[in-house]
């Protein structure tokens, strides 16, 4: 471990408690909360000030041009700008800028401020709340880290921080194609943050890092959470259940052709984009997120001891497991009755509208406040006191992304953006209409949800292949799986503001991977998807 001290100094640096500050539940830290070189705050400084002053500019000079736009149009897309600005430059916290521009959008009369404001009680929101009170539980009683040693204990996985990565994406590769992906990732995050605490420790113990360091700012750690998000938006492509862009482009598809789109051939039009997108995935995430070390010799010895020393499992954490469980399972049990007696089929109408995905989250959540460790005491799992320490701010950055995907939809902004797009870039034909749906969806899902993506983007894409007698199966399968594709920022997608609000992705390192991803996943669709059709014959 070093132990040279710098000039001045009274004593050694103070060693950084890792668990608190990875276990904690911090999330944004403005730069006088963060550790950071003097060429890291220049440029963070330097970041700041420019957005503080870059976004009510360029909304100013945008809301004044004299574009041939509608003037509520005109003004949303200001607003937005703005708000991009300050979500990429960070000069206010995140939540904070998405909230500045909803007030926005009702000082400058672009809607009323009870329509604006009304995604606020989507069911996202509700999921958000309740996973995020079950994940506060799993930390608070130690299962993260009892789950964290049983991953690490697989034969082989402890060796390598490489294979830490991978496996967990590829478990969330996995459950997202059934699960819902923002349920998928909210539930192993205390996993993975539980795993990262320990590898902390590790290299905080031989003397890789230095005692004082931020464990937060670990590119092992933005790499862990970015593959939880990522690996979880590609996994939900695989099954018309796994993300709820694909229910709604299958839909609009099959009413547009009158063609079915089944179970099987959704799945073997899909896998092989998916397979390619993972390894794809894992290379571009090591390239951009290089871990500080690849081995990680002695870590099964130290796994093994610190197993033991955990011993039986509590009464609270039962009760969680209990209530997580109950959660999973519910979560899960409309898409396994779409799996045995189909999505058009009574059963799974009923489920699929009964159990909604929020509710369900929320009453597994309540279940930690009604289970007793102590029931002469009446001391329930958790307290009210514990659960008050969730991500709001999470909550709120997304609730902004819902709002503005709402907007840009009721104003008419996304169809006269794509409209506006066809017609400059000259789309014509088959390639041209298919790569242009494929980016289009992807631009729009970057500053709106996945969901209002595919709503707003799939449904311009059919009537301009019907109008140039182009068949709409593969630009229009083209913009759903696209639609998933919003990895550069927090609000893109649920998952990634979920591991936005661990702390340890700071917003430049997700824009730069984001963008990567964004750019080759959107080239394998134009590829692969054509390909697929054709060999599956999906539609038909």
């Amino acid at each position: 471990m070093p132990t040279d001290l710098p000039a001045g100094s009274a004593g050694p640096p103070a060693r950084t408690d890792v668990s608190a500050a990875l276990l904690g539940g911090k999330t944004f830290r403005s730069l006088s909360e963060q550790t950071l070189s003097p060429k890291e705050e220049q440029f963070e400084r330097g970041r700041q000030t420019l957005g503080l002053f870059l976004a009510p500019a360029v909304a100013v000079v945008f809301a004044l041009l004299p574009v041939p736009m509608d003037r509520t149009q005109q003004l949303l897309a200001a607003v937005l700008l703005a708000v991009i600005i300050l979500w990429i430059c960070e000069p206010v916290p995140i939540p904070v800028g998405g909230l500045l521009g909803v007030a926005a959008i009702v000082l400058l009369g672009i809607a009323p401020a009870g329509d604006v404001l009304a995604p606020f009680g989507s069911t996202t929101i509700f999921t958000f709340i309740g996973a995020f009170i079950l994940a506060q539980a799993m930390l608070k009683h130690g299962i993260a880290q009892r789950l964290a040693y049983a991953v690490l204990s697989f034969p082989g996985v402890a060796k390598s921080t490489y294979r830490v990565i991978v496996a967990f994406g590829v478990i969330t590769c996995i459950l997202s194609a059934f699960l819902s992906n923002t349920a998928t990732v909210a539930m192993l995050m205390p996993t993975a943050l539980g795993i990262l605490a320990v590898i902390a420790e590790l290299l905080q113990d031989r003397g890789v890092v230095k005692p004082d360091f931020d464990p937060l700012r670990l590119r092992l750690g933005a790499a862990l959470m970015l593959m939880l998000a990522y690996g979880a938006s590609v996994g939900g492509l695989l099954t018309p259940v796994g993300s709820p862009p694909n229910l709604i482009g299958r839909g609009l598809i099959e009413e547009a052709t009158g063609e079915r789109i089944s179970f099987a051939q959704w799945m073997a039009t899909a896998a092989p984009l998916c397979l390619v997108m993972f390894v794809v995935l894992a290379l571009i995430m090591f390239l951009l997120n290089k871990p500080e070390i690849r081995r990680l010799e002695g870590v099964e010895e130290y796994i093994r001891k610190q197993k033991a020393l955990q011993g039986r499992m509590s009464r609270a954490e039962v009760n969680t497991l209990i209530a997580f469980a109950m959660t999973v399972c519910l979560w899960l049990l409309p898409a396994a009755a779409s799996l045995v007696w189909g999505t058009d089929s009574a059963i799974y109408n009923f489920l699929d509208d009964r159990l909604d995905e929020g509710i369900v989250a929320v009453l597994g959540a309540s279940l930690l406040f009604i289970l007793p460790t102590n029931w002469k005491e009446r001391r329930a799992t958790l307290t009210w006191t514990d659960a008050a320490r969730i991500d709001w701010g999470t909550i709120i950055l997304f609730g902004t992304g819902i709002i503005f995907g709402s907007l840009l939809s009721a104003t008419g902004l996304a169809r006269t953006i794509g409209t506006a797009a066809s017609q400059n870039l000259n789309v014509t034909n088959f390639v041209a209409i298919t790569a242009f749906a494929a980016v289009l969806a992807v631009l729009i899902s970057e500053t709106t949800s996945n969901t209002a993506s595919a709503a707003v983007v799939v449904p311009i894409v059919i009537p301009l292949c019907q109008a140039m007698g182009i068949d709409p199966m593969v630009p229009a399968l083209a913009a759903t799986f696209a639609a998933s594709f919003g990895f550069m920022l927090p609000v893109s997608t649920p998952q990634n503001a979920i591991v936005y609000g661990s702390g340890c992705v700071p917003i430049t390192r997700m824009i730069r991977t984001g963008i990567a991803f964004d750019v080759i996943g959107a080239l394998l669709i134009i590829g692969i998807i054509p390909v697929m059709v054709a060999a599956t014959g999906i539609g038909r």
